[in-house]
């Protein structure tokens, strides 16, 4: 075993502290893992535990997150730099300006943004229940539009799949790594690999969506690969889905539709940073009061729709 692994698992030991890893992050991660998968999922498993540290292999809105779950818990961010472009797109200030010009309107945040932008929202959502909470939140309001940030194409996504029935009105935000992908690379994957399934994330532009075999979240694109028997997936997301189904999926082909899927902020994470941040206990996330009780309301109403009230 890496020595460096060993040390990282007797520190978790030691600091009674729990490990996550986001499943874009580099495989080898995974090695430290407590817990591997998406972010919600992962923030509410370390909520069940009973550990004293949260190290969060992730970005930064990530953590955030984390630490409105578990606010007891120290939250460790491995690298603090580590940011998502796409929750950087917007701030408080534009995202009252966007209200602003749409007045009455009720809002979802997409729960890739961070503690500040949940504050000032009605609803958080995933990229696998937003089609729920949207309509849920629409029919409360007895509204036929909702706005919906920060990303843009995951909002024209629910909306085409409600059918058109509720208007999404979108920030101008985006994924900068799925919007790597074009229409011409499905049609080239297509040729390349006819017999494959093309999975997509539904941050990807919804020209690439409307040409995947199946659209959904990345536990959701994972669960799919699970649960079917094909020989060949295609996956359009981030590179480190890619690796972990090839890794545990031995009997089965992928292919990355491109190259080009790999987000830098997500890869920042290494084995030496996550074992320095034990060490030092350094890189803590911090949440003042009033956004972190308006951030977790925001949370809350999400599992209103979805599943039981996480309280506080």
């Amino acid at each position: 075993m890496n020595s460096l692994v060993e040390k990282i698992n007797l520190l978790k030991k030691e600091k009674n502290a729990v490990i996550l890893a986001h499943c874009y992050q580099n495989a080898e991660v995974d090695e430290v893992a407590d817990f591997v998968g998406d972010s919600l999922y992962l923030s509410r498993k370390a909520k069940e535990t009973n550990a004293d540290i949260i190290v969060f292999s992730g970005v930064s809105f990530m953590a955030e997150t984390a630490k409105l779950l578990s606010p007891d818990k120290k939250v460790l961010l491995p690298r603090l730099e580590a940011g998502c472009f796409m929750a950087n797109m917007i701030n408080v200030d534009s995202l009252r300006e966007f209200k602003a010009k749409h007045p009455g309107i009720p809002t979802v945040c997409y729960v890739n943004s961070t503690a500040a932008i949940k504050a000032e929202c009605d609803v958080c959502c995933t990229s696998s229940n937003a089609k729920d909470v949207v309509k849920n939140l629409a029919e409360k309001a007895g509204v036929n539009e909702v706005l919906f940030l920060p990303d843009t194409y995951l909002g024209k996504w629910v909306e085409s799949e409600l059918g058109g029935k509720i208007k999404v009105t979108t920030y101008n935000g985006f994924c900068p790594t799925h919007l790597r992908l074009r229409a011409e690379d499905v049609e080239k994957s297509r040729l390349e690999h006819p017999n494959s399934k093309l999975l997509a994330h539904p941050e990807c532009h919804n020209t690439v969506s409307a040409l995947a075999d199946f659209v959904g979240s990345t536990k959701e694109i994972m669960e799919y690969v699970h649960k079917t028997n094909f020989k060949e997936y295609t996956i359009a997301t981030e590179k480190g889905v890619f690796d972990r189904l090839k890794r545990d999926y031995s009997g089965k082909t992928f292919y990355l539709l491109s190259e080009k899927l790999v987000c830098q902020n997500m890869k920042w994470n290494t084995l030496d940073d996550i074992y320095n941040a034990l060490v030092r206990e350094e890189h803590e996330i911090t949440l003042d009061e009033e956004t972190s009780q308006k951030a977790m309301a925001c949370i809350n109403k999400m599992f209103e729709i979805t599943q039981p009230v996480l309280v506080r």
